[in-house]
């Protein structure tokens, strides 16, 4: 596993975000599962408990396919870095609006980018399979 960029990645990012959605619910006594605001992690990020779960269901996907194989883990970096690729862009809309059922605050979405471009980036770039010429080929 240590070879392949992509399943340390999604193992890293997996445990993170696990963490993450089990820290959100320190939070978030009180606040309804779509409020659109909700209790602050680490006093920056604005989470609500529709927020904790998706948390956790990405951590878990996440962890699940690093610690399966290549494939799995190149699939779901590349997945979860576009999802949060479009959920940044509709967080640029959704903060302060009644649509916004994850509670997402500018913080989220800076996040949001950055975990984006980093598992976009190993998903889409790393541990990519070359195919070698084989003599029936020459």
């Amino acid at each position: 596993m240590s070879k392949s960029p992509n399943r340390m990645l999604a193992v890293i990012f997996g445990a993170g975000y696990l963490l993450v959605g089990l820290l959100g619910f320190t939070v978030t006594s009180g606040v309804s599962f779509f409020a659109t605001s909700g209790g602050r992690l680490l006093g920056l990020f604005e989470v609500n408990v529709f927020h904790n779960v998706a948390h956790l269901l990405i951590g878990a996907a996440l962890l699940i396919a690093g610690v399966s194989n290549i494939l799995a883990s190149r699939i779901m970096n590349a997945t979860i870095g576009a999802a949060y690729l479009l959920l940044g862009i509709a967080g640029l809309f959704l903060v302060g609006s009644e649509f916004n059922i994850l509670a997402i605050n500018s913080a989220d979405n800076v996040l949001h980018f950055a975990s984006a471009v980093v598992l976009l980036a190993v998903g889409i770039g790393a541990d990519k399979v070359v195919k070698r010429p084989t003599a029936a080929n020459h």
